[in-house]
């Protein structure tokens, strides 16, 4: 032991008789929040782990594992065999393109309309302001199931102000194409577009207004101050909102089926991959009747729930960065 660690030892418990053992009471109770602290985050650490950490296990294992009371969490046979079906029967790799082009253009159109909405919000006064944005609130705590049935028949018949059943004589079914999907987006009554206006808006409500009058004063208008001053500004909510909905968009089933059904995109999938297997398994098996084992089938989906979120993880391990400063740098005051 050096002669600096004694004289420390030394110096805290001549410091601590001093203080009557108030000092060690507090290194103690130090101590002791540090292990509370650490045991309550790694429990919860584990509980988000390991659901996925058991479908990991479980897709590398063969049928004879999932009855066989010795093997728990390690295969008797690491088999990737699990990966292959459950490609073929989801059709991933067209499911992949076809998540991916619709998740970023979607994604993308969504955060640029929020973004002027919420800017509308935050800085200028028109009729109804209050009121509107009430509908914005609304669209945040009603969930879009209840407008299930409203959506159907509107895209199913389609129609403006009667124009196109005056002039065609019927009126046009948009849905089993993306098009809803886009005006929807365009319009701001798409997937989670009440929250990015909020969150928008409260952004650009917590920036300073000098900024937008100095630009006033040098000659800019609105649409330019907008653009050079303010868009700079907001990069940190616009990526994460832009991560937002990029997320809710991959796994969105509710708008994904209800519009575009008649694509093969990864939630679609797998939403309908339990529904699928069996009949799968027997052409591959090379038989025309018959029953797939329930815990095989759930093994094959656990493997294709993991194929479907890997992509965003590898997302995340990229964006991480920006997106923690985004969220850090945000600053949102309610």
């Amino acid at each position: 032991m050096t002669k600096t660690k004694v004289g420390a030892d030394r110096s805290f418990w001549e410091r601590n008789k001093t203080s009557g053992g108030y000092l060690l009471k507090k290194k103690l109770l130090s101590v002791g929040i540090s292990v509370v602290r650490f045991i309550l985050l790694f429990g919860m650490c584990f509980m988000i782990l390991q659901p996925i950490l058991n479908k990991i296990s479980v897709s590398f294992m063969k049928e004879a594992d999932i009855y066989n009371p010795i093997v728990i969490s390690i295969p008797s046979e690491f088999s990737t065999e699990n990966y292959r079906i459950a490609w073929d029967a989801m059709n991933y790799g067209k499911g992949i393109v076809n998540t991916l082009v619709f998740s970023i253009l979607i994604s993308l159109l969504q955060v640029a309309m929020c973004t002027l909405v919420g800017y509308g919000f935050a800085r200028f006064n028109f009729p109804l302001k209050k009121f509107w944005f009430g509908c914005v609130m609304v669209m945040i705590l009603v969930p879009p199931q209840t407008i299930a049935t409203s959506l159907y028949l509107h895209f199913r018949f389609f129609d403006v102000l009667g124009i196109i059943k005056a002039i065609t004589g019927s009126t046009v079914n948009l849905r089993n194409s993306p098009l809803p999907y886009f005006l929807m987006s365009a319009g701001c009554t798409g997937l989670k577009n009440g929250l990015y206006i909020f969150l928008i808006r409260q952004f650009f409500r917590n920036l300073p207004g000098d900024l937008e009058e100095a630009a006033y004063v040098d000659g800019l208008g609105t649409f330019r101050t907008f653009i050079q001053i303010m868009l700079p500004e907001a990069k940190p909510i616009i990526t994460s909102c832009f991560l937002f909905a990029f997320v809710w968009q991959w796994t969105d089933g509710f708008y994904s089926r209800m519009f575009l059904g008649g694509r093969t995109l990864l939630s679609t999938s797998l939403a309908s991959l339990p529904d699928s297997l069996t009949n799968f398994i027997l052409r591959m098996w090379g038989q025309t009747s018959g029953t797939v084992a329930v815990g095989y089938i759930n093994m094959l989906v656990s493997t294709g729930t993991l194929m479907v979120i890997v992509p965003l993880i590898i997302l995340y391990l990229f964006a991480q960065r920006a997106f923690v400063e985004s969220i850090s740098s945000t600053g949102i005051k309610m």
